[in-house]
C-alpha cells in the first residue's frame, strides 16, 4: 500500500492577506514524481514555499513527511527541511567557494561533525549527479546545467524523502534542460518522491508524469495531452 507524504485538505494558500490558491485537496504518494503547471502568477512557487514552510499555512489541513504545517512551530521548520530537499531555478551556490565547500557548508548547518563521513557523503552525492570530478570548481567556473545538478545534489545531502523543484530548468537552453531532468527522473526512479513546478511543457511531452495546473486560483490534476 502506498504511503501518502503529502496531505492537504482543503487548504488556502496566502500572500500579503491575499488569497493566491484556494480549496486545495491532494495526496501525493511515495515515490511520485508530479509536475504543477500554470502561467507566470497562478500560484505555482507560493504552493511549494508553503510546503517548505516559507509561507505559513493558515487554513485547512495540511501534512508532509510527517509534519503539521498548520501548527508548524518556528523551532521545527529547520527540521523539516532536513527532511525536504529544495532545488531553486536560480542554483543559490555560494559564489565564493567551490562546490565541495558548498556541500561542507550545507552538511555542518544541518549538524554533521565528522570529517570522514562529510567527505564521503559529498562523493556520494556527486557521483548521484555525473558531477564527481568537480569538486574543486568554483561556481563561475561551471556552466549553468552544471551548477544545476550540484544544486540537486545538494538537495540530497541528508537524504530528503521529498525534493521540492522550483522552476529547475528555468534559467536553462533546451538540451541542458532534458540533461537536468533526466537526473532528477533517475533520483525518482530510486525512490524519491518529487514535486517540480514548471513552464516548460516540451519536458512534459519528453517526460510524461502527473501533472497539476494552477489557474483562476485552484490546482487541479489535467490529462498530458491537454496540458
Amino acid at each position: 500500500m502506498s504511503e501518502a507524504v503529502l496531505s492537504l485538505k482543503n487548504v488556502s494558500i496566502y500572500q500579503s492577506n491575499k488569497v493566491i490558491l484556494s480549496n486545495i485537496n491532494l495526496e501525493v504518494q511515495h515515490g511520485e514524481f508530479i509536475y504543477i503547471i500554470g502561467k507566470t502568477g497562478t500560484g505555482k512557487s507560493s504552493f511549494i514555499k508553503t510546503l517548505y514552510a516559507d509561507i505559513p499555512l493558515t487554513t485547512g489541513e495540511g501534512n508532509i513527511v510527517g509534519y503539521n504545517l498548520v501548527n508548524l512551530q518556528e523551532k521545527d521548520i529547520p527540521y523539516l527541511r532536513r527532511k525536504i530537499g529544495i532545488v531553486f531555478q536560480d542554483f543559490q551556490l555560494l559564489p565564493d567557494r567551490n562546490v565541495a565547500a558548498n556541500m561542507l557548508f550545507v552538511l555542518r548547518a544541518t549538524g554533521w561533525t565528522d570529517a570522514s563521513e562529510m567527505q564521503n557523503k559529498i562523493d556520494e552525492v556527486l557521483d548521484k549527479v555525473g558531477m564527481k570530478g568537480f569538486a574543486n570548481k568554483m561556481p563561475h567556473q561551471l556552466s549553468g546545467g552544471e551548477q544545476q545538478r550540484v544544486a540537486i545534489a545538494r538537495a540530497l545531502l541528508n537524504d530528503p524523502e521529498f525534493i521540492l523543484a522550483d522552476e529547475p530548468t528555468g534559467n536553462l537552453d533546451p538540451q541542458t534542460s532534458v540533461e537536468v531532468l533526466d537526473v532528477l527522473k533517475k533520483i525518482n526512479a530510486n525512490g524519491k518522491t518529487i514535486i517540480m513546478a514548471t513552464h516548460d511543457y516540451a519536458l512534459l511531452m519528453k517526460f510524461p508524469s502527473k501533472t497539476l495546473k494552477c489557474e483562476d486560483g485552484s490546482i487541479f490534476e489535467v490529462v498530458q495531452k491537454t496540458v
